[in-house]
């Protein structure tokens, strides 16, 4: 199945209203991450060492803003091009990085629910099943993308 004009239109449109205030956005989205799964807080360098969500966190907040924006660039790609596509260098990092943190599904599960939990904190009463799956959707293919190039990086490091 395709990505739909219509489910771009909900990421941009979402995507639009988070961008209004990123900060307080990109806290919630680390607030549901360890609301889910506590034991992930290690897997971020911002994190590890405190006991609370640091709220003027740079790191933070570009961390969440890379999520934010690479699952909407997804889903215009998933549109245009009915797929997702990264750049080399991009996609080599993020398969490396993930790899070297020993990502695993469940996590990439961890940050698609808290993704969805901020889209519908920014959308209130507009937040429709509609615009939440097709958030879903754009994360999903993002995060197999990601995935593919994790297998790929560990098979070249096995040989």
């Amino acid at each position: 199945m395709g990505f739909s004009e219509k489910q771009e239109t909900l990421v941009k449109e979402s995507w639009e209203v988070m961008k209004e205030d990123i900060p307080a956005y990109s806290l919630y989205l680390y607030t549901m991450i360890l609301e889910i799964a506590p034991e992930v807080k290690g897997l971020f360098s911002f994190l590890k060492d405190t006991n609370e969500l640091p709220k003027n966190n740079p790191k933070l907040k570009s961390h969440a803003v890379k999520v934010f924006k690479m699952v909407c660039e997804a889903a215009i790609q998933l549109r245009e091009k009915g797929e997702v596509v990264i750049s080399g260098s991009t996609l080599k990092y993020l398969g490396s990085v993930h790899l070297q943190k020993q990502i695993v599904d469940p996590q990439f599960e961890v940050v698609k629910e808290a993704l969805i939990r901020t889209v519908e904190k920014a959308m209130g009463e507009k937040c429709s099943e509609e615009m939440k799956d097709a958030w879903r959707v754009a994360y999903d293919h993002l995060a197999a993308a990601i995935k593919t190039q994790m297998k790929q990086e560990a098979a070249a490091l096995s040989v």
